[in-house]
């Protein structure tokens, strides 16, 4: 095949007086074929004509009007059908390799002459106007809690603007999970838009018993908040094709996440939403250009919010039980004859007498289901053992395994009234004690060789659950003489051996060394002594220590040894004292002359004369200071 750019190659190398055989070889071609395009004023694209003549037979020429028939009856009938219908039409007359004949030339007569097909308008999404919502189910993602398969849904909320979305877990598209879903959207978003676009909510209205109590209640959400509801057509899914498209974009996004983490188990479901949470957080972090030129323009949520519950009145009967929405449920004895009210959450159940909540407990997904708390029927069963033998919701008085195994037990080894009440009993005991010491109980005696009694049982079930005799704490008294180790020598004494703590010895040997280098630098002649007497004290009510009033004739106050003429005798302190305000006693070396006091006789200097003056001791060092 020649291409255009080897025609305009050959066409120039013509044009400059080249001849055919060399411009033939500079394009690429030979000479013959140079010589078919020397004269040719279009390019070989522009020259070629379409291929419209068959090359076989067609094999369906005879039965075609048949088929077109058929098309035109029925659009939606898929080529293989119809080629299965014409080979037993007409037996042995197609092959099996024809089929891919028959698909070309059906495309093409719907293509040419077929109905006309539906067609999908773009559609401008305003700031602020439209919220549509749905639910999806993540059972593709194979999510496990604690290695349990975990079937649920979420509801999922998408502004068609921004796409700003918000999810909430739920387990079934009710009107429940409807209103606790979109109020927790526009609590997280803390605007309102203007209008909101659901589909036909045919789930959600068949768990109600009648449409018009769910749309009455649909309803009455939307005027709470003030919004325009808005409903698809049947089997319409493109109208609502905003959030039908963030459902696969959503879990696309988790199901990469979890390949990541390389695990689709949790410890538990809160795990797993804080886990969703986080990355539909993500995603929104992208849209928040968007999303600000929406708040622009939605009105702030200042409404209250609505309970996300449904009420519903019912009568306890014979037998203990209520039954909501086609499931039954357990409720204690007490209330059998009486009305309560029920409160139908998403995921749980909460039964009310008298103003105040009595029970509570998770909600039944389906119908035709039972859930009974042997607690709330054990003490009227112990009286009947007989009922329990053909009792319908028998299954769930055996809260573990271990209590069907002990039931079985008993069974074997006794007659069918005395092993259902001996087994009653030990209902019983994990009613009023405690179910998993009387769990933990049975599995050591299933174990065991000899016979399961209750009395056994319950010797476990005390000895587990007794607590030990509390042990009397004797404190000895504070000696205060300890006090006074702490200005005794032998307390700072480094050389003392049997000191607990020899991280302590070391700090004060460090200490005691820098004082006593810091002693030696000082001259002797600077270190000003006094010298108090050895038992001076103040005396009660008179004035502060080591003072006296020069007016007063009596003696200094407190017991000290004065001279015989009348001046006291201080017990020389070094200047040079440590960190605690104390120091070892004076060596006989360092003390000087006391200075003389007045008494208040007279006797004696009214002032204190200093043993050395500034000049002959030097400058005081910071230590001294």
């Amino acid at each position: 095949m020649i291409t255009d750019r080897q025609f305009r190659k050959l066409k120039i190398d013509l044009g400059t007086g080249m001849t055919l055989v060399t411009a033939a070889v500079r394009a690429g071609m030979t000479e013959k074929t140079a010589r078919k395009y020397r004269n040719m004023t279009k390019p070989p694209s522009e020259s070629k004509t379409e291929h419209d003549w068959r090359t076989r037979v067609d094999p369906f020429e005879n039965v075609w009007e048949d088929v077109k028939k058929q098309l035109e009856q029925t659009p939606s009938l898929q080529a293989k059908t119809i080629f299965q219908w014409l080979q037993r039409e007409h037996p042995g007359q197609f092959q099996q390799g024809q089929l891919r004949t028959l698909q070309r030339r059906i495309k093409r007569w719907r293509a040419t002459d077929g109905p006309a097909r539906e067609v999908y308008f773009d559609q401008v999404h305003h700031p602020g106007d439209l919220c549509a919502s749905d639910f999806t189910r993540m059972g593709s993602l194979g999510i496990t809690i604690a290695g349990k398969r975990f079937d649920h849904m979420f509801y999922h909320f998408v502004l068609t603007y921004s796409n700003w979305e918000s999810v909430s877990l739920c387990y079934s598209e009710s009107f429940q999970s409807l209103s606790q879903g979109f109020q927790d959207a526009i609590t997280r978003l803390g605007f309102i838009p203007i209008r909101h676009r659901t589909d036909r909510l045919s789930a959600a209205v068949n768990n109600l018993s009648e449409t018009h109590d769910f749309t009455a209640r649909y309803q009455g959400l939307m005027d709470h908040y003030d919004m325009a509801m808005e409903k698809i057509q049947p089997r319409c899914a493109n109208e609502n094709g905003d959030v039908e498209s963030s459902h696969r974009h959503f879990k696309s996004a988790i199901e990469q996440a979890l390949l990541l983490r390389g695990s689709n188990d949790f410890a538990n479901i809160d795990d797993y939403t804080k886990f969703v949470q986080q990355h539909v957080d993500f995603r929104n972090a992208a849209r928040s250009q968007r999303l600000a030129e929406e708040h622009q323009v939605m009105r702030e949520l200042d409404i209250r919010r609505l309970d996300s519950f449904t009420k519903l009145t019912v009568r306890v009967n014979r037998g203990s039980l209520i039954r909501v929405q086609g499931n039954a449920y357990s409720v204690h004895s007490r209330l059998i004859g009486e009305q309560v009210q029920v409160r139908i959450f998403a995921d749980t159940l909460e039964v009310w007498y008298a103003q105040s909540k009595v029970d509570s407990f998770p909600r039944l997904r389906g119908r035709g289901k039972h859930q009974v708390n042997y607690r709330h029927v054990i003490d009227w069963l112990v009286r009947k053992p007989g009922a329990l033998a053909d009792y319908r919701y028998r299954d769930d008085l055996f809260p573990t395994s271990r209590f069907r195994m002990a039931f079985d037990a008993l069974s074997v080894a006794h007659a069918p009234r005395v092993a259902a009440t001996k087994y009653l009993e030990i209902l019983q005991m994990a009613a009023r004690q405690n179910e998993t010491a009387v769990d933990n109980a049975l599995a050591k005696w299933l174990d065991s060789d000899q016979p399961l009694t209750p009395e056994h049982v319950l010797k476990d079930v005390m000895d587990a659950s007794s607590l030990p005799a509390p042990r009397e704490v004797q404190i000895d008294a504070v000696d205060l003489s300890s006090f006074d180790d702490l200005f005794s020598n032998s307390f700072f004494n480094p050389n003392q051996e049997d000191h607990d703590d020899k991280e302590v010895i070391e700090v004060v040997k460090t200490y005691i060394d820098g004082i006593e280098q810091v002693e030696a630098e000082i001259p002797t002649e600077s270190k000003k002594r006094i010298d108090v007497g050895t038992e001076c004290g103040p005396a009660s009510g008179d004035a502060a220590e080591g003072t006296s009033a020069a007016d007063v004739p009596r003696a200094l106050p407190g017991r000290c040894a004065t001279s015989d003429s009348g001046v006291a005798q201080l017990r020389a302190v070094p200047v040079g004292v440590g960190e605690s305000g104390m120091s070892d006693a004076p060596s006989e070396s360092d003390r000087h002359a006391a200075t003389p006091i007045a008494t208040s006789d007279g006797k004696g200097s009214s002032q204190f004369r200093s043993q050395a003056t500034v000049g002959e001791a030097g400058s005081p060092s910071p230590r001294l200071a």
